[in-house]
């Protein structure tokens, strides 16, 4: 009896990500419109992993229905909403391909972008994440609502001046990443924060960010998931979390001037003889200083406290490459190319 040929696996050459939340307006037209560009993109072997994000519309039906028609659709996904974070977090381990893509599910990004950051990845061996950038010279944005390009704007330039490489577009989903990268950070947000999460990681740990010129479009379906309060906390939070100093100095350094202004008013009033010492000003002038001290030791301590995590990103990193290499040497079995993060 001749005995089946052994089933091999291939890894596509791209695997894209797509998070959906109530997308059913979307599903259908976001899913062909990417698997025509990318087979037209000469790219080779790809796959589409849609994630549904605890949809109540009935994206997910049809993304079953999707998944029947076209084998290269891989549909993941969980049955209560959580937030984009959770929904990428799955779909990074959900990926197979070398290169692994994140896209929007309105496409206000068009899907041609996509294929622009996967080759910037193979045309440049030693760029590991590949960032869409409608801020950049060359990038443009065109119908998005005033109030929301504002806010997006103010917070990429308060953001950037947290993180390194002078990124201008920080907090867009549409990014391609090199799977050994995916592998080794250690990913925790469940939110849109986890954009933010993944560059500080990738760039504590010397990884290399790009970014290209990109056109960011208005929503042509469906209703925007985005809440403008939730966003602008969590971006203030992480400012805060990378950059401690800038709070604590700030008000360190204010508190410190007042007490020099007020220090210099009682000199003055001392000098014309009308100073009155019942009014409570030399108690707030020594309560400013010592304020303002305390501050700026906090902001310094703050400083140790931050290296001090950035290191243990390091050795997150590497515990994560030994779990990888010792699962691969305890399973000589199953390919190298099967074992995900």
């Amino acid at each position: 009896m001749n005995s089946s040929p052994e089933k091999t696996f291939s890894r596509p050459s791209l695997s894209v990500v797509i998070p959906m939340f109530n997308e059913a307006e979307n599903a259908r037209h976001t899913l062909t419109a990417v698997a025509e560009v990318l087979e037209r993109s000469g790219l080779g072997d790809f796959e589409l992993v849609p994630v549904n994000d605890g949809s109540t519309d009935g994206t997910d039906a049809i993304l079953a229905e999707a998944a029947r028609a076209d084998s290269r659709v891989r549909p993941a996904g969980y049955p209560v909403n959580v937030g984009r974070g959770r929904a990428l977090k799955t779909g990074f381990a959900a990926a197979r391909g070398e290169l692994v893509a994140a896209i929007d599910a309105d496409l206000s990004y068009s899907p041609d972008h996509v294929v622009r950051m996967a080759r910037a990845l193979t045309e440049n061996p030693g760029v590991d994440i590949v960032l869409a950038s409608a801020y950049m010279p060359g990038g443009r944005v065109e119908s998005v609502p005033f109030s929301r390009l504002m806010i997006s704007k103010l917070g990429n330039r308060l953001i950037r001046a947290t993180l390194p490489g002078n990124i201008r577009t920080i907090t867009c989903v549409v990014r391609a990443y090199r799977r050994e990268v995916l592998e080794r950070l250690d990913i925790e947000s469940d939110g849109k924060e986890i954009h933010l999460e993944i560059l500080a990681k990738a760039l504590s740990l010397g990884y290399k960010v790009m970014e290209i010129p990109a056109t960011l479009t208005s929503r042509k379906r469906g209703t925007s998931k985005s809440r403008v309060f939730p966003v602008v906390s969590s971006h203030l939070a992480f400012v805060f979390a990378e950059r401690p100093f800038l709070l604590f100095g700030l008000m360190g350094f204010f508190a410190m001037l007042c007490s020099l202004l007020l220090g210099g008013y009682l000199a003055y009033l001392w000098q014309t003889a009308a100073l009155n010492p019942n009014r409570p000003f030399m108690t707030l002038l020594v309560l400013l200083f010592l304020g303002g001290i305390q501050l700026l030791s906090f902001g310094l301590l703050a400083i140790l406290i931050v290296s001090n995590r950035r290191e243990l990103y390091r050795i997150e990193r590497q515990n994560r490459e030994l779990r990888l290499l010792l699962e691969r040497r305890t399973e000589p079995d199953l390919p190298q190319s099967e074992h995900l993060p």
